[in-house]
């Protein structure tokens, strides 16, 4: 079994590099592989370089710059559909820190329930509160369940894991989005088509809370710069159909 883990990355060496070494520290089924796909988006900070040095076997994309989060992880993503037929893809964020049974408990909460996407639950590393993961329509963060992987209307795009089946009929996070909202819109689509949502029976690493506010959001600023930034990459959240 194949699982091809996609992440992008901007000018954040350290933090990418200590994602990349949990990820390659995490067990493993014997009878699983892993092959990863990881856009630079014009990192200056010589990302590209300390990771061929550490980790030649990972398959480096070049961004120009300006793919942000969604666009960034919908090329590597279309890059290694173009690779092979992968049984799972697993969405990374590259500041996160995978605990040593992460792929392992998400591999068994999808054998559980084998119609779903498996969101993985983040704690903060400072102390210890659920930061990222499943969340009700509310957007409250759902706990985990020993049990069980519980439902959830959306999802953070941390960590997920999603099988072939549900990537041929829901495709590729939606290249309109630049950065936010891809991973909650990917979510729903999932579910419009018949599939599920749910949350990791555990915490599965660790990713410090860094909620973004969009300056169009922020009262303090000028309605000029508020509309500038509502119709930025980081602002330009409305997709019209």
């Amino acid at each position: 079994m194949e699982i091809a883990v996609l992440l992008t990355c901007h000018n954040r060496k350290e933090k990418t590099v200590t994602c990349l070494d949990s990820l390659f520290n995490a067990d493993l089924p014997s009878n699983y592989s892993l092959e990863v796909f990881l856009v630079d988006d014009g990192s200056t900070d010589e990302t590209s370089e300390a990771i061929r040095k550490k980790f030649p076997q990972i398959n480096i994309i070049e961004g120009n710059g300006n793919l942000y989060w969604n666009r960034g992880m919908h090329l590597a993503w279309k890059t290694a559909s173009n690779t092979n037929n992968y049984d799972f893809y697993l969405w990374l964020n590259d500041d996160v820190i995978l605990f040593n049974d992460s792929i392992i408990t998400m591999l068994n909460d999808y054998s559980k329930k084998s119609n779903s996407v498996i969101c993985g639950t983040m704690i903060s590393e400072v102390n210890g509160e659920i930061t990222y993961g499943g969340r009700c329509e509310n957007s409250n963060l759902i706990e985990p369940n020993k049990k069980t992987p519980m439902k959830c209307h959306l999802i953070n795009g941390n960590c997920v894991l999603i099988s072939r089946e549900i990537f041929h009929k829901t495709g590729f996070l939606d290249e309109f989005f630049h950065h936010a909202i891809g991973d909650f819109d990917y979510g729903l689509r999932v579910i419009k088509n018949g599939y599920e949502c749910r949350v990791s029976t555990k915490n599965i690493g660790y990713c410090n809370d860094h909620i973004f506010l969009p300056e169009w959001c922020q009262k303090e600023h000028n309605l000029l710069k508020r509309i500038k930034s509502l119709y930025s990459p980081l602002g330009n959240w409305f997709h019209h159909v």
